[in-house]
């Protein structure tokens, strides 16, 4: 049984991490699944939305605690495979940004530790009722270091830091308010609300939804006026694309568009 499924439904590709045993942690596997399947979307053109979710009662718990310890017994106290373990954690939450697909997060049960980072890395996310987030390695001593970059990025500093402090949870409504996720739903409706808003996305332009995911991140760390000029440069190349006009002409004669993409 493989511990991260896919399957697609039309231009939406569904990665389901399924180790429901484990809460799904982000293991060595689960991570090294997490990139290979990253790495293969990012060159699929058919796809045009991916949907992140997890099986059982939670939808990451992560790292996985029992694999650190493990790591410890090595001479140098791990010292090297915890190292080489963040950094390959880095780059499966970089690889979601990196996507030309927006990503979305389907979160159930809990997303805690590293499970919250990859919630805060995704384009968008979608939670049940009753679903808990939290940053709580510092309730065994760790501070969430590499989770906070993902967290800060996403929520106000005070409450990021208040979270990663206390090791409190917040429920999904307060990860609302704070901007963590986009939507709350009722447990029984996530999985058509998420395909819904999948769905929604993916009637989009392809070609214009890549340009536009890439420039949003890019422009977030300008400055205003290099953010504008870089952004105006943006707009240019998407306007030349074919598929655009065609799409500015069927809004004018008031007819759905037919893009190639």
């Amino acid at each position: 049984m493989a511990i991260l499924e896919r399957h697609d439904t039309g231009a939406v590709a569904h990665l389901h991490m399924n180790a429901p045993e484990r809460l799904n942690a982000l293991s060595d596997e689960m991570l090294a699944d997490l990139s290979e399947a990253f790495a293969t979307l990012k060159e699929d053109r058919s796809i045009r939305v991916v949907i992140l979710s997890g099986a059982g009662k939670a939808f990451c718990a992560g790292h996985d605690l029992k694999q650190m310890t493990q790591g410890r017994q090595a001479e140098d106290g791990g010292k090297a495979y915890f190292a080489d373990l963040f950094t390959r954690c880095g780059r499966v939450m970089t690889a979601i940004r990196d996507l030309p697909q927006p990503v979305i997060a389907r979160v159930h049960g809990i997303a805690t530790a590293a499970g919250c980072q990859m919630v805060a890395s995704c384009d968008l996310a979608v939670a049940a009722e009753g679903t808990r987030f939290g940053v709580n390695g510092v309730n065994i001593g760790l501070f969430c270091s590499t989770p906070m970059v993902a967290l800060s990025r996403n929520i106000p500093r005070k409450q990021a830091f208040e979270m990663l402090t206390t090791g409190e949870f917040i429920d999904a409504h307060r990860a609302r308010e704070l901007s963590l996720i986009n939507r709350v739903v009722p447990a029984e409706d996530l999985e058509s609300a998420t395909a819904d808003l999948a769905g929604t996305l993916a009637a989009k332009l392809g070609s214009a939804v890549k340009i536009g995911k890439q420039a949003f991140y890019k422009q977030l760390e300008m400055p205003l006026d290099e953010a504008y000029a870089y952004t105006g440069e943006v707009m240019v190349e998407n306007m030349i694309h074919r598929d655009t006009a065609e799409g500015i002409a069927a809004f004018l004669e008031k007819r759905a568009p037919d893009w190639d993409q």
